[in-house]
């Protein structure tokens, strides 16, 4: 493992118009979640100007049943479009929370897809898809993710907050971050660069507005960024100039094409599957969190300094195929006595669909607040971010003794 390096995550905000589609697809799973916590979802999202549509296959009792959607159905999942898009702050001519055209386009889910994943007789539930899924952490920051993303992620959830307080006026909702980290011995020592682009009232991108901007984003990488690593950093704030049109307006957006936004940021393998829009028997989502959460207990239980997970399903089939534990030559025990250590811990339920679930607490609406700012690194509060929790330390701890 290479010690001394550079390093760059990126980071895009709740406005980007991929993650616009994102956090649409996830409250509408949120909203048949709480309708009913067993209902099967695979919503997509496309903007652009003007224009929301929706597309996908569902299932959920009282809501959409034998092919015909329930009185209000489809009402009701307008206005939580709508809601979504004014809570992002999209009053624009080009995009506009009241005024776009909608297009819903979801139908029944298949179903030769439902029997596979259904439990009848003596089958357990099936894994919703084939695929593989890494989790990943690291002990550069307290919460035990890459530094480069969690800096990109706090640099946009700050001018997030103060665009939605009204701190900072001239801010519109759609703003990518970027961090340059140099590593020496296998830790950042110094941020080499800072790339923010920002849409922006009328006016700031010349002469004194502008000056207001540069400086405005300066304060905002100081107050995030350690004073230690902020040395001769090169910073390029809206270097093409203007952005005034963004957004779905300026780019078309769609769900899950920000899926290393979503995770960690290049640090770790990724296995292609998206997150947003999908219900927790989607493998692509639960067996994600599920690996972090496992990953993220072995650097907190000391086992690790870096742990990467890999887990593979089949579509229909209970069990996974494969589990794989890499602490990158960090560990202080070996990788497969901690491997086996987990499937030892019943609680875990032997990492089929359903234990996930189980152990997690996942058949809930908690996935509006997963779909910008990463799906990782967040603060588990209540029944959000549950796979961020620390509380399998023990367990692992006895697993190996």
């Amino acid at each position: 493992m290479r010690a001394n390096y550079l390093f760059t995550s990126e980071s895009v905000s709740e406005g980007h118009p991929d993650k616009v589609s994102d956090q649409i697809s996830d409250a509408i799973v949120d909203l048949f979640l709480s309708k009913d916590p067993e209902a099967r979802i695979a919503c997509e999202t496309l903007t652009t100007t003007q224009l929301v549509v929706l597309a996908g296959e569902i299932r959920c009792k009282g809501v959409y049943e034998d092919g015909a959607w329930a009185a209000g159905a489809q009402e009701e999942i307008e206005a939580t479009v709508r809601r979504t898009v004014k809570e992002i702050g999209y009053e624009q001519d080009g995009f506009h929370w009241e005024t776009f055209r909608f297009e819903n386009n979801l139908h029944g889910q298949s179903a030769h897809i439902a029997q596979g994943v259904d439990a009848s007789g003596n089958k357990d539930e099936g894994a919703g898809d084939q695929g593989i899924m890494f989790g990943y952490a690291t002990d550069e920051t307290p919460d035990l993710m890459p530094a480069t993303l969690y800096y990109s992620h706090k640099i946009l959830e700050r001018m997030a907050a103060d665009r939605h307080s009204g701190a900072a006026p001239f801010l519109e909702p759609d703003t990518k971050s970027q961090v340059t980290l140099r590593y020496e011995g296998s830790l950042p020592v110094a941020a080499t660069a800072v790339v923010v682009s920002t849409q922006h009232a009328a006016g700031y991108d010349t002469g004194a507005k502008e000056a207001e901007l540069h400086a405005y984003v300066r304060k905002v990488v100081a107050d995030v960024i350690p004073p230690v690593l902020l040395r001769d950093t090169v910073y390029h704030i809206n270097p093409t100039g203007s952005f005034e049109i963004g957004g779905p307006d300026g780019d078309a957006g769609l769900t899950g094409r920000k899926i290393i936004v979503d995770t960690y940021g290049g640090a770790a393998p990724h296995g292609g599957g998206a997150f947003s829009g999908k219900d927790p028997t989607k493998v692509d989502r639960s067996a994600a969190y599920i690996t972090r959460y496992l990953a993220k207990n072995i650097v907190a239980a000391g086992l690790a300094t870096r742990c990467t997970i890999q887990l593979a399903y089949a579509i229909g089939v209970s069990k996974p195929l494969s589990l794989y534990v890499d602490t990158h030559e960090t560990g202080i025990v070996g990788d497969d006595l901690i491997e086996a250590a987990i499937m030892n811990i019943e609680k875990l339920g032997g990492l089929t669909p359903r234990g996930i679930r189980t152990h997690l607490g996942l058949n809930k609406p908690i996935y509006r607040k997963t779909a910008a700012y990463g799906h990782f690194g967040r603060k588990p509060e209540g029944d959000f971010f549950p796979w961020e929790r620390t509380d399998l330390v023990e367990d692992l701890k006895a697993a190996l003794a």
